[in-house]
């Protein structure tokens, strides 16, 4: 059985943090340097085909959730609280369903439980139109994904997961294959009439589409312990777009 990959900062209560699509722990350091000092034991966790952590065919949210139940049984540890963003986000409201026992606090950034169809598409032309062969420079790579991904923010995130795999070749960290394949399990929605009846708070970005109004009775509907508030001034991105006011509403949420 393979462990997730994490890095693992300060002591005291867990506090477990799910990276979103082609992302990994590393895009969290800044805040898990926050909670670490508020007297959180924060693990930073590469999900399945994303950063250091193994690549695997197989990529769905029950498969996550299998990976972290592993990960939290082999550090043992007893009641965790849980911050997903995106794509962690579903896993991490999939995993409070189904061990509710595990999960004292759970934080959703910009998801709801409801089926979001697949959007990725020009993201992963863009990713897989790269030959390290010929792009064998960060600089030659951005100018590729250029071609496809017009938002720099977007080109400079996927490139925090390009690394030199052996001297003058490049490579991606995450698992291209199998997210290319397995898409359409981003978006998935939480099955119908899963419960975690444990506290909840929804972060929505002010600027972001991803939760909207309508979905109130939904996430009610699934969480009924949970309050969904407003990152102002943020998109999809909202805790690299406005730490300040992510970082508040979480740790309050937590002190409660």
């Amino acid at each position: 059985m393979e462990i997730l990959h994490s890095r693992i900062l300060g002591k005291g209560t867990p506090l477990l943090i799910l990276h979103g699509y082609f992302g990994m722990g590393d895009n969290w350091k800044s805040h898990a340097n926050k909670f670490a000092e508020d007297d959180f034991e924060v693990h930073l966790i590469d999900q399945r085909n994303h950063g250091r952590s193994f690549h695997s065919d197989e990529f769905d949210y029950e498969s996550m959730v299998e990976d972290l139940y592993n990960y939290i049984t082999h550090y043992n540890l007893k009641t965790i609280n849980l911050l997903g963003h995106s794509m962690g986000g579903k896993t991490a409201m999939l995993f409070a369903t189904e061990y509710p026992e595990l999960v004292n606090k759970l934080i959703v950034a910009d998801i709801s439980p409801k089926m979001y169809p697949p959007h990725h598409h020009d993201i992963l032309q863009a990713l897989n139109s790269v030959d390290f062969e010929i792009q064998n420079s960060r600089k030659l790579v951005e100018e590729k994904l250029k071609e496809l991904i017009p938002e720099g923010g977007i080109r400079q995130f996927l490139l925090k997961s390009t690394y030199w795999k052996e001297k003058g070749k490049l490579a991606f960290r995450f698992n291209l294959k199998s997210l290319t394949e397995n898409n359409n399990e981003v978006g998935e929605a939480l099955p119908s009439f899963t419960v975690f009846e444990g506290e909840t708070l929804f972060l929505k970005g002010e600027n972001s589409g991803y939760i909207s109004v309508d979905e109130k009775p939904l996430i009610s509907a699934h969480f009924p312990n949970s309050i969904l508030k407003t990152v102002a001034n943020a998109g999809h991105w909202l805790h690299a777009e406005n730490p300040k006011d992510f970082y508040k509403e979480v740790s309050s949420f937590l002190e409660e």
